[in-house]
Order: C-alpha cells, then sequence, then structure tokens
C-alpha cells in the first residue's frame, strides 16, 4: 500500500494480521472503556462499563472476505485502526480506534480520509455508513464535521450481550450516519 501521502504525519496503513488481534483488542478498548478511556474524547465509560470487542470480534473482521482492518503505525507502533466492510454500493465503517494519548491532534481526520479513500478507490464504493450511539452529540458533531450526516435511521443496542458491553442507562440506540463519496 502507498504510505508516501502520509509522510507528513509519518502513519502507515496496512492490512491487520492474526499477529495484530491482541494489540489492537487493547487499542480499541482504551479508546472506548475504561479509566485509560478517559484521557481522550472518544470514551464511553459513563454509559458502558464491560468490553467494547474481543479478540474474537476482531479476528472475525480480520478473517472476513469482504472487510479489512485498516491498522494504523507510527513508528512501528500501532496508533489506531478501523473497520472497513464492503456492503454493496456501500462501506461500513466502525471499529475506530485511535489511542486516548494521541485524540485530539488531528489523527483521526487523517484516518477517515485515508478509509473514504480506500473505500472508493478499493470497492468502488459511494457511500460511507456507520453507526454511532445516538447520545453521543459530541462525536456525531464531529462526523457531521467531516461531512457525514445523520438519518434518524436507529437500531436498538444490544442490551443482554455483553460481548457489546454492559449498559449504563436505559436509552441507548445506533443512529445511521452516511456519507456520500465523490470521485475523488
Amino acid at each position: 500500500m502507498d504510505t508516501a501521502a502520509h509522510a507528513v504525519t509519518g502513519l502507515t496503513f496496512r492490512d491487520a494480521t492474526d499477529s495484530d488481534v491482541e494489540t489492537l483488542v487493547a487499542l480499541i478498548e482504551s479508546a472506548y472503556r475504561g479509566d485509560s478511556s478517559r484521557a481522550g474524547w472518544t470514551t464511553e465509560a459513563d454509559i458502558l462499563q464491560g468490553q467494547r470487542t474481543d479478540p474474537e470480534g476482531v479476528r472475525a473482521v480480520i478473517k472476513a472476505s469482504d472487510s479489512r482492518l485498516l491498522t494504523v503505525e507510527r513508528d512501528g507502533e500501532v496508533v489506531a485502526c478501523c473497520q472497513l466492510e464492503h456492503r454493496g454500493d456501500h462501506v461500513y465503517f466502525g471499529m475506530f480506534a485511535v489511542s486516548p494519548l494521541l485524540q485530539g491532534a488531528g489523527l483521526g481526520k487523517v484516518i477517515i480520509t485515508e478509509a473514504e479513500r480506500q473505500a472508493r478507490s478499493v470497492w468502488g464504493a459511494t457511500q460511507m455508513h456507520m453507526t454511532v450511539i445516538s447520545v453521543r452529540e459530541d462525536l456525531i458533531a464531529w462526523y457531521e464535521r467531516r461531512g457525514y450526516r445523520r438519518t434518524g435511521r436507529m437500531t436498538p443496542f444490544p442490551y443482554g450481550d455483553e460481548r457489546f458491553g454492559i449498559p449504563q442507562r436505559d436509552d441507548l440506540q445506533f443512529e445511521l450516519l452516511v456519507k456520500e463519496l465523490d470521485g475523488a
């Protein structure tokens, strides 16, 4: 994969492998759950406890035929990741995590831009879709500034399935956000 376009940020993008599973689980957990997540602004620690993902979930994304787990390194260290899953005319964007100690420095913008570029170039996608917990107004606003729009389409949170965390409130649901991808 061409990494020259990312020389300013010093980032390398590559597909995750089985040897990355434990590192990626730790990264995702640190970005969203527990006290370590409070170092960044993406924490879900006040609305969800327990795990965000597990090795089996990460491995499933790596192994899926129409999915990639884009792994982002800086100086040989994994600092971020995101899932890209081809679904017809669109790509689903998920499992996005940036190390809490590096959040707020513009890495997320660079990574989502590269993810959108890959969705267009690898699969010819015309849209990027994602789901966000609807009470995460700050996170939704960040995505809106990147060109995503709220659809109002909600899906229920999987209450009772602790693989996705232990809810601390009873009003959680996911909202679909969509961005039209131009040909650039």
